[in-house]
């Protein structure tokens, strides 16, 4: 592990361990995660012109990085993160020329959809592993009496740089795809791939002072992944993801049933912004307000959130709108601060040696559950009505509750 060379007095914090550099590479450096599925979105409906095969091809891109995941963060503890990352990297933006290839060749549906699985499948895992380089750091190097409020803010950091690429990637791919054109933003999540993932892969906080075999004798049995307090926040986080899933497809659809498709977008950052400033403020919690009174308590804000969505999905146009924007505001509440507060199970809850494989577990969960709840969504609104895909934000919102009652009651009084 990185160590500074200051003087003990100054080598008490995280930054003195990681350097000034890491945080702005890091942020850049999973940009391109969040360019990809609105990428593959943008370039196949441009190239292909066919809504549906865009949207199968953006959601091969976010089932294959669901279901690969993991098995990169398991070879990042494994192998150590730099040779990961770094043979991810190159496989991921080789899989990025091949796809916009792919998308304007005369070749078939199947093989784009294939290009599209392949480029998720090797999507870097840069924002799992930075928590866990984090994490890892501060449980061994900072001093004791520091390590839970250290370990609260960077992950509320962490959680807040998310929303923030979350919200700024779309944005950036709908620049590109306007002033260049299609093909723009996979060559730049391609090309923004090569140079930071590669360089957040060789920042010497990657590195390690143990052998390969020192790491494998460390690493705690795979079926310690199962443990029931573990899965419990797998599945609260899945939760999440169909939050977000659902509710930018059913907002797509109210808006364009009132002709103003593309403001869906801006209608969203209303909840991503919010959800990103609250993400920062769980680092000023006090410690008595555990984790898993934080969970309920968040967990409620986004079912408040989404009930007041649901019934904007029932209301008139006019008054629709503002019920809209309240009812995102509310759930950005909630979103953010859980979130922080399920990635801090996870970092308590990781099995020895496991910390990249639980982070990039709950990581692929948020983006499995907005896949397949897209998906549904968008299903419910073509068949049934927007009214009634409305009300699946509601119901995502409640399983997230749900879980919380489970997690109270797995959870000992006395533990975080």
């Amino acid at each position: 592990m990185h160590s500074s060379s200051s003087t003990p007095a100054h080598r008490d914090t995280l930054v003195s361990r990681t350097g000034f550099v890491y945080f702005p590479l890091a942020l850049v450096a999973r940009l391109p995660f969040a360019m990809g599925v609105v990428g593959v979105l943008t370039l196949l409906v441009s190239v292909r012109g066919s809504v549906e095969i865009a949207g199968l091809g953006s959601a091969m891109v976010g089932i294959a990085s669901a279901v690969f995941g993991p098995l990169i963060g398991a070879a990042a503890d494994r192998y150590g993160q730099r040779p990961t990352l770094l043979a991810t990297a190159c496989v991921n933006s080789a899989a990025m020329g091949l796809l916009a290839w792919i998308a304007y060749s005369p070749l078939p549906s199947f093989a784009v959809f294939a290009a599209a699985f392949l480029v998720g499948a090797s999507i870097p895992q840069t924002s799992p592993m930075s928590r866990s380089r984090l994490v890892t750091i501060i449980k061994t190097e900072l001093p004791t009496e520091r390590r839970p409020r250290t370990i609260s803010t960077v992950l509320a950091y962490e959680s807040a740089a998310d929303e923030v690429v979350f919200v700024f990637g779309p944005v950036i791919v709908g620049l590109l795809a306007t002033t260049l054109g299609a093909w723009a933003p996979i060559a730049g999540a391609a090309a923004l791939t090569l140079v930071f993932v590669t360089a957040f892969a060789l920042h010497p906080t990657s590195s390690s002072a143990t052998t390969p075999e020192e790491r494998a004798a460390t690493v705690a049995p795979a079926a310690e992944l199962a443990r029931p307090s573990l899965l419990i926040v797998v599945l609260g986080i899945f939760a999440v993801g169909m939050v977000f899933g659902t509710t930018l497809t059913s907002l797509t659809a109210f808006m364009q049933a009132r002709g103003a498709a593309e403001a869906a977008g801006l209608f969203y950052g209303v909840m991503g912004v919010g959800s990103a400033i609250l993400a920062i403020s769980v680092a000023l919690f006090s410690p008595r307000f555990t984790l898993r009174y934080r969970w309920l308590v968040f967990a409620v804000f986004i079912v408040a959130g989404e009930a007041i969505l649901a019934a904007a999905g029932a209301a008139d146009p006019g008054s629709g709108i503002g019920l809209v924007a309240l009812g995102l505001a509310v759930t950005g509440i909630g979103i953010g601060p859980l979130l922080v507060t399920l990635y801090g199970f996870g970092a308590a809850r990781s099995p020895e040696g496991r910390s990249a494989t639980v982070m990039t577990m709950l990581g692929s969960a948020i983006m499995l559950g907005q896949s397949l709840a897209a998906a549904a969504a968008g299903a419910v609104a073509e068949n049934l009505g927007v009214p009634a895909a409305m009300i699946l934000p509601l119901c995502a919102g409640l399983v997230a509750v749900l879980a919380g009652l489970v997690n109270w009651l797995l959870t000992p009084p006395t533990a975080r």
